[in-house]
């Protein structure tokens, strides 16, 4: 086989419809677009939700809700993921495994705040496993394959940030309490 004989399959790839080309081709005139007036037209946007000046239904429906602006980001791996990992052999079930440990083996692309473990598949190694939040059913097939799990509390970058600045203002404090 050669690049110039290189093709996709018959009907694989679809040809744009062509409009505006005449009444025989079916979609000439007005180019299925209708009859006239704004929708007519190229570049329009906010007609859709706009109502004759009666107030939009999202704008009459209550707000409800809040998310969260800095809330954590957790990486998840699920323990079949670490099973087929440990038997690939890039991940050592004799080792401690954590986040970096993970992110080295090519089971993460990156671990976030916080790497979380979920239970969907089957765990057979028996790993000492350190994450930030695991599932119950995770948990379960750790213990059940003999292994230890650890949870810990993983600072993010802006908590970091946070103390930094708390410590700053203390010293402020400290400083204007000596004079």
């Amino acid at each position: 086989m050669k690049l110039n004989e290189l093709s996709d399959n018959p009907g694989a790839r679809k040809e744009r419809m062509r409009v505006g080309r005449g009444i025989g081709s079916g979609k000439g005139k007005t180019a299925g677009r209708g009859v006239k007036g704004q929708k007519a037209r190229s570049g329009v946007t906010g007609i859709r939700q706009f109502e004759g000046g009666q107030m939009p239904l999202y704008m009459r429906l209550p707000k409800r809700g809040f998310t969260k602006p800095n809330r954590a980001k957790y990486a998840e791996v699920n323990v079949g993921a670490l099973q087929s990992a440990i038997d690939a052999g890039k991940l050592d079930a004799g080792k401690k495994i954590d986040a970096a440990a993970l992110v080295a083996a090519g089971v993460l692309r990156r671990a976030y705040d916080g790497v979380r473990l979920l239970g969907q598949g089957e765990l057979k190694a028996k790993v000492d496993i350190e994450v930030a939040h695991a599932s119950a059913g995770a948990k379960s097939a750790v213990e059940k394959a003999g292994g230890a799990l650890k949870v810990t509390e993983v600072k993010k970058e802006n908590d970091a940030a946070a103390d930094k600045k708390a410590a700053k203002k203390k010293a402020r404090k400290a400083d204007d309490e000596e004079n």
